[in-house]
């Protein structure tokens, strides 16, 4: 029966607690997050975002992310980025893009959130594209993945902290009140108002004008009778 010398043995020991230790730990999360203020209900909030380079070949040149639920595309604005890049909103998230980076050079950009939701940790579902069209895909929920999405743990809400108001935006938006139509005024009714206010409605104007020529008719009819009879 062999010896089992003490070397040995501790040799096998720290084999297997690298073992154990290279099983526990979970997969690094190569889009990594952080905030300024990483609490619960917390608003203009700053957070950052650090996606490291994986290609040996080519450069990131956009950044996609999917917006956690509680977080609208309305309620974040861009911070600072790589020169030349900029920020979009889509109908999920953001894209922030521009000029392919060097192979290598990580993509740091951050953007401010309106207030981050009422929750414990906000996944941040992130794809980076690279200038060869290769995209790394960091939206595995589970932080033990191969591909974990960066996420940010949030403290507990401060006392009285509330929810704000949704973020308006034009699908959002109120439709116009409908103008009110007024119908067009009858004539006998506008000479009712225009008699109501004092003058002469265009009516009364008119029966003037007609008796006026009325009473003319008879008149020339009168004289032009005297004359045929004093002939």
């Amino acid at each position: 029966m062999s010896r089992i010398t003490l070397p040995r043995l501790c040799v096998a020991a720290a084999g297997a607690v690298t073992a154990v230790l290279l099983t526990a730990v979970p997969a690094a999360a190569h889009t990594e997050v952080e905030a300024d203020k990483a609490q619960a209900l917390a608003e203009n909030v700053t957070v950052s975002f650090h996606a490291e380079a994986e290609s040996d070949t080519s450069g990131i040149k956009e950044v996609r992310v999917v917006l956690p639920e509680g977080i609208a595309p309305a309620d974040v604005t861009y911070g600072e980025g790589p020169k030349g890049w900029r920020f979009s909103a889509t109908d999920d998230g953001y894209t922030v893009k521009g000029a392919e980076l060097k192979t290598g050079e990580s993509a740091e950009y951050s953007v401010v959130v309106r207030q981050l939701p009422d929750a414990e940790e906000v996944p941040f579902k992130t794809l980076q594209t690279y200038g060869d069209g290769h995209v790394d895909r960091w939206i595995e929920l589970d932080e033990n993945g191969e591909n974990p999405a960066p996420t940010l743990k949030l403290k507990a809400a401060a006392p009285g902290a509330k929810p704000a108001s949704p973020s308006p935006s034009a699908s959002a938006s109120p439709s116009p009140t409908p103008e009110k139509t007024t119908p067009a005024a009858s004539p006998q009714a506008a000479d009712t108002e225009k008699d109501d206010e004092g003058g002469l409605s265009a009516g009364a104007w008119t029966g003037i004008g007609a008796g006026i020529l009325v009473a003319a008719a008879a008149v020339v009819f009168a004289v032009r009778r005297r004359g045929g009879a004093g002939a």
